[in-house]
This record gives C-alpha cells, structure tokens and sequence, in this order.
C-alpha cells in the first residue's frame, strides 16, 4: 500500500510503499528507482514489515529545493522510522541505496538495528580500482552486460517511451545526489570508522559497474563488516538471486538477536 509520509522537518512528503507487519526492513533503492526493490520488499512482506521509500525527485516526486544531499536523505529517513513507528529496522540498500544506509547507520536512529549494503557505492575507488561505471557515459546497450551476470535474462530496459522518460528523469534526480565526485563522497571513507551497528555487504559477484574488489574494500573500512559474495549475480543481486539475498537478510536478522 502506498502513502504519504510528511517530514515537516525538510519541508517533504515521503512517498512510502508498506506492506506486511513485524520488525522491519527499509528497502533503498538505487539509481534505478523503487521498482528495481519492488520485488524484494513483495517477497520480505510474507515474514516481516517490508517499507520501500522513493527517493524525492525519483518517479516524479517531489525533491524540495535545497534537499540535495545523501545526508539529508538519511536524515529523513531517521525521521520516517518514528513516523511509522517502525521497529526493529535493518535497512537493505542496494548501490546508491547503499551509501544511503551507511549514511543513515552513521547517525544511530535507536530504531535501526543493523544494514545490508548489496553492491554499494559511495567511497572512492582510487586509482588502483576500476572507476564506478557512470550509466550516463556508457553505451546503453553495454550496460545490461556491466549490470548482470545474465543481461540475457535480466535487464532494466524500458518497455515503452514514457518508461524511457522517466527512467532519464530518475537519472536526473540520482546526480543531484551523487554529487561532483560521481557516486562517492570523499568525507564518507573516513567517517565509516564511526559505525557501530552491524553491517553486512553483499556483493553479486559479476557486477562490473562497482567490482567486488571495491566491495571489499569499502567493508574493511567498517569495523565488524562482514562481506559476502552471490554467486550468479551483478549489481542486482536482489533481482538475479532473489532468493539467496532474502536468505542472506534472514541470516542477518537471526544473527542480530
């Protein structure tokens, strides 16, 4: 069921998508827009409360000005966890979703109990790592092949113009966020030896848009992180492997008790 979600402290209204009951997960997409979790929170929603926020600016929302950063959205992500009352939260983020989770872990929200980062982005890769792929500098037609371990099977192409228009505006919206230094933020590295919370990477192990030597990078920056590969997948892996990741967040929660 979708709602609207006023933040009255940055003049927004969230638009959330809540389905199923219990402790929950806060599903962050990434740069493909809520649709790309669709899937995952329908399936988390049989055993939990699954609650799928849009990104303002994302899908046609509105993004109020001067709301431009991944810290303002973690922000009102805290504030949304005691809109809804939501308990027991672990935060699922995929790529840009990610770096929204480690943001929001940052801040202690005493409602959020612990991340899953799959496929993260959000610190600089440096020069001894390939660059993250920028969607907006590729080829389309190489992207299902950077994205997927099967670009056969899955692929984010849209079906018809309007999808087409849409998905350029969501893209639009995501580098508002993604700031100067295109999906990282140099300040972000140095500051994930303040997460205390549990934090789980997992990481399709054929994405070519962030690699997995990133992944394990990016997890020895946090203290206790533990990382995991999926087998199978790409930067995706909740699409290509649904399963072993709703299996991998189970695993999670369990561990959390």
């Amino acid at each position: 069921m979708n709602q609207h979600v006023p933040i009255p402290s940055f003049n927004l209204e969230l638009t959330v998508s809540d389905r199923g009951s219990g402790p929950c997960c806060l599903l962050l997409h990434g740069g493909a827009g809520p649709q790309s979790m669709d899937g995952l929170a329908t399936a988390l929603a049989d055993k939990e409360r699954s609650v799928l926020p849009t990104h303002p600016g994302f899908d046609g929302t509105r993004r109020p000005e001067g709301f431009n950063s991944v810290a303002q959205l973690a922000r009102a992500y805290a504030d949304l966890l005691d809109r809804l009352d939501l308990r027991e939260v672990v935060a699922v983020g995929n790529s840009f979703g990610g770096w929204v989770g480690l943001e929001l872990a940052l801040l202690r929200p005493p409602r959020l109990k612990g991340v899953v980062a799959l496929n993260a982005v959000g610190i600089d890769p440096g020069p001894d790592l390939p660059p993250i792929v920028d969607p907006a500098r590729t080829p389309p037609a190489e992207l299902p092949g950077l994205a997927f371990h099967d670009p056969s099977v899955f692929a984010l192409r849209p079906s018809t113009p309007e999808a087409a228009q849409a998905q350029a505006e969501n893209q639009r919206a995501l580098r508002v966020y993604a700031g100067e230094s295109f999906m990282c933020d140099p300040s972000l590295a140095p500051r994930l030896a303040e997460v205390t919370l549990p934090v789980l990477f997992g990481w399709g192990e054929s994405d070519k848009i962030v690699g997995a030597d990133y992944g394990r990078r990016f997890a020895r920056m946090v203290p206790g992180a533990r990382f995991e590969t999926i087998a199978r997948a790409g930067h995706f892996p909740h699409i290509e492997r649904r399963d072993a990741v709703l299996d991998l967040v189970s695993a999670f929660r369990r561990g959390l008790s």
